[in-house]
């Protein structure tokens, strides 16, 4: 960590004894993938000192990826991953004078091996530290602030929740230093609080909805901007409301665009940048002027991708709710052939996530993805998603927190009977069902073609964690709890304890360098599948990462391979429908 002196160059090395493995003001690939830190120092606004992350990777293990076809030999590629059960990085927050010195250790409370040190930030005097800290089972976030005077550490405020709760980004001081936000479920939604430093925390966004984000937080006017909504988990429009908590929130976002709406704005919100587009349109940047949503112009208007778009051929991609036999509600949208007839069987190809990272059912733009989807609809095939219980659709608390230590038990549950709803229509063909998912999806894949081999029958799984124990600890531990006290629940949810049961045909696809799920998992059901006699096809991406997008060809080669395997498995087009009623 170094300040430089932008008037004369010179700098100023605040640290030196940073490795490869001791980390000084930046983090490990744990903490950079699961909390999304990057730069790991915050300057005080009085410009004195730097408060800084150290990370001490010391006793953290390398996953070693084999790098084949770059060199004559073959090479070794490290990764320091902590995985399921093994300890995470030792982290800790020291304060150092902008001009160099020692550095002032934080005396955080607590091991700092078995708790996270994910957010961190200056109070308004730069006195004062606020810190939070997460244990290692994720339940609980307790802030800590710690006053430069007598370096004492003091408890503000503690989140808890049975489940996990999250590292929250939109905490900023208010009312001058006296106050600062949160976002917490502790009333079974998502909502925007205040806290005070004595500890007293006040609602701001009463209701049964979910604050899925928040834009803008405007102490000076007294408006907190944000995004909801209520009345349809599948898209997202603009709110705000006054801090102070009184009177209802007001929608900004237009009626007549109905689908998703996100924002920059900026300070004082009296402007935006605006980005609209719905599952059937692609998006429309704009300057847009707040709060009369009024169109100042256009900064991208995506007229080429629009003209071209129109002229697919296609059917509008429809939405949907459908309640299962375990009275689930779920909500989906369909894609049908351009020249769909209902007095035709079609066979079904459902793309499937399903984890607490994403939620695919949603009314937006779905890029190349959707464009995907649209061609195998022009092939003859019916496209379907689903959100099951645990995905992040702003539905409260209780759907999302749900799924804790039942991943790949209630995910899966929901997705197979959302699929028996959806293949009771008649212009669907139960014996022509496919499924395909990528990453998480693909763990979905798996548990559906083997749990549920009398619904799916063509699977394509592409990068899939095969075994939840061999994922990172900080994101399969936050959903699963710790593995010395929730074993039997990662295996119980992992594709490879159920692999003997795959009847029908499954492809999958992983990157060999992969860094996040590692192709390890992939040949792990290998040879559970080889153990079982179960006939398959793998296709693996030499030193591609889990994107697999990398080299040249790669997307192109990657959805022509889905593509003709599913013509090849899963027969297309659509067939008369038999009419057996007697008389």
């Amino acid at each position: 960590l170094y300040v430089e002196d932008l008037q004369s160059g010179g700098l100023t090395a605040l640290t030196d004894n940073g490795t490869e493995r001791l980390i000084n003001g930046t983090f490990d690939w744990a903490y950079e993938e699961e909390f999304g830190a990057r730069d790991g120092f915050r300057w005080s606004p009085d410009g004195r000192h730097i408060a800084y992350w150290q990370v001490d990777a010391t006793e953290i293990k390398d996953f070693l990826m084999i790098n084949n076809t770059d060199s004559l030999y073959p090479f070794n590629v490290p990764i320091q991953y902590p995985k399921v059960g093994e300890d995470p990085s030792s982290c800790r927050i020291g304060i150092i004078s902008v001009s160099g010195g020692p550095t002032r250790w934080i005396p955080i409370p607590g091991d700092k091996k078995q708790n996270y040190l994910p957010r961190m930030m200056w109070d308004p005097s730069s006195q004062h530290v606020l810190i939070q800290q997460i244990p290692r089972k994720q339940n609980t976030n307790r802030i800590w602030s710690y006053a430069l005077a007598d370096e004492s550490v003091n408890n503000l405020y503690t989140d808890k929740d049975q489940a996990w709760v999250r590292a929250i980004d939109d905490w900023i001081w208010l009312n001058k230093g006296k106050e600062f936000s949160w976002l917490s479920e502790a009333d079974g939604w998502n909502h925007f609080y205040r806290i005070s430093i004595s500890g007293q925390k006040k609602l701001v966004t009463a209701g049964n909805y979910d604050v899925v984000s928040v834009v803008l937080i405007d102490d000076e006017v007294g408006y907190v901007y944000f995004i909801a909504s209520p009345d349809d988990p599948t898209q997202r429009y603009l709110y705000r409301t006054r801090l102070d908590g009184k009177g209802s929130p007001e929608r900004l976002s237009p009626s007549e665009q109905p689908g998703d709406h996100s924002y920059q704005v900026a300070p004082g919100g009296k402007f935006a940048f605006h980005t609209f587009s719905n599952a059937n349109k692609p998006p429309v940047i704009d300057l847009v002027a707040l709060p009369s949503h009024k169109s100042i112009r256009t900064l991208a208007s995506n007229n080429k991708l629009h003209d071209n778009f129109n002229k697919v051929a296609k059917q509008p991609i429809e939405f949907f709710n459908i309640t299962t036999e375990d009275k689930v509600d779920m909500e989906g949208y369909m894609v049908r052939p351009p020249d769909f007839d209902p007095k035709k069987k079609y066979p079904v190809v459902f793309y499937v996530y399903g984890e607490p990272a994403g939620q695919t059912a949603r009314d937006r733009w779905g890029g190349s993805r959707t464009l995907w989807h649209l061609l195998l609809a022009q092939q003859g095939y019916v496209v379907v998603t689903m959100d099951n219980r645990g995905t992040p659709s702003p539905k409260g608390r209780d759907w999302r927190k749900s799924i804790f230590r039942k991943i790949g038990v209630i995910n899966a549950r929901d997705q197979a009977m959302g699929a028996k709803e959806v293949i009771k229509q008649d212009f669907i063909d139960s014996d022509r069902v496919g499924v395909w998912g990528w990453s998480g999806g693909g763990s979905m894949t798996l548990n559906l073609l083997f749990q549920y081999p009398e619904i799916y029958h063509t699977g394509m799984s592409i990068a899939p964690v095969a075994n939840q124990l061999l994922y990172d600890n900080i994101y399969q531990e936050r959903y699963m709890g710790v593995p010395w006290e929730t074993k039997e629940d990662f295996i119980k949810g992992s594709p490879v304890t159920h692999a003997q049961n795959l009847q029908g045909d499954l492809l999958l696809v992983h990157g060999t360098g992969d860094d996040n799920v590692h192709y390890q998992n992939s040949e792990i059901l290998v040879n559970a599948l080889i153990k079982h006699n179960k006939q398959f096809q793998l296709m693996s991406y030499p030193n591609r990462t889990h994107s697999i997008r990398e080299g040249e060809n790669t997307t192109r080669h990657l959805f022509g391979l889905l593509t003709k395997y599913l013509n090849e498995h899963l027969e297309a087009g659509g067939k008369p429908q038999l009419n057996l009623k007697q008389d």
